[in-house]
């Protein structure tokens, strides 16, 4: 169903959560430690990551670090910390989503079905996704110098490409479509988690912050995304 990388340098929590995954039909690679995690990732990039925080050679949130650089796969953080503090710095780096350990593997596999089916890798009718490209064209959203493109998770400001993680996609495209309106937080939260899954406000301010610098390094002018403070955010057409 989808290929994972999994990066844990716990061996019988790769063991477990390896056979979990696998028994519900997914491709699982395992890595050992942050370094070669992070290369396998780069070199054969799979449709979702889950890091382990605390790993040797090189730890779970600086793979991240980098591999934002260049990537924007899902990814899900595993951390034995119990520390408010690590999961907004995994969200502020452009994590997916977040568990601690110890955790259920059915919760685990929940939560890996949720970020596939944001990512839209997962949970779709495959004849509907087979259907031709006219189809797939009449669902790409333009707002002036915005294309989003939900069918191939592509996104342009002005015809150049900007990279977008899952969650960023989701929140901008929950904006995008009614340009003017003001969305909640909690408006944001509902259209890019799924309901099992409870994010902050700091969370999604996190969020709008990366998007926001992603499009002012196409365009340092990029102003489309406003904040009213103390209400939300809304989509200002350009």
């Amino acid at each position: 169903m989808a290929k994972i990388t999994l990066v844990d340098d716990d061996e019988n929590i790769v063991t477990s959560v390896s056979l979990a995954l696998e028994s519900h039909g997914h491709e699982v690679k395992a890595y050992f430690d942050g370094a070669a995690g992070l290369a396998a990732l780069e070199n054969e990039p799979p449709d979702l990551a889950i890091l382990d925080v605390k790993m040797p050679r090189m730890d779970g949130m600086e793979v991240l670090r980098r591999l934002r650089r260049t990537s924007d796969m899902p990814v899900i953080i595993l951390t034995s910390k119990d520390e408010e503090i690590d999961e907004i710095l995994g969200f502020n780096l452009g994590a997916d989503d977040y568990m601690h350990k110890p955790f259920s593997q059915r919760l685990l596999i929940e939560r890996v079905k949720a970020v596939l089916r944001r990512a839209g890798i997962e949970g779709e009718d495959t004849a509907a996704a087979a259907v031709g490209g006219a189809e797939a064209a009449a669902r790409a959203l333009k707002r002036g110098k915005l294309t989003l493109d939900p069918a191939r998770h592509d996104c342009l400001w002005d015809g150049k490409p900007v990279k977008l993680t899952v969650t960023e996609f989701l929140l901008l495209q929950s904006l995008a479509q009614r340009p003017g309106f003001v969305k909640s937080r909690d408006n944001l939260m509902d259209a890019a988690y799924d309901d099992q899954v409870y994010v902050d406000d700091r969370t999604i301010d996190s969020h709008i912050k990366r998007m926001r610098k992603k499009f002012r390094e196409v365009d340092p002018e990029f102003d489309a995304i406003e904040t009213l403070y103390g209400v939300g955010y809304r989509y200002r057409e350009a």
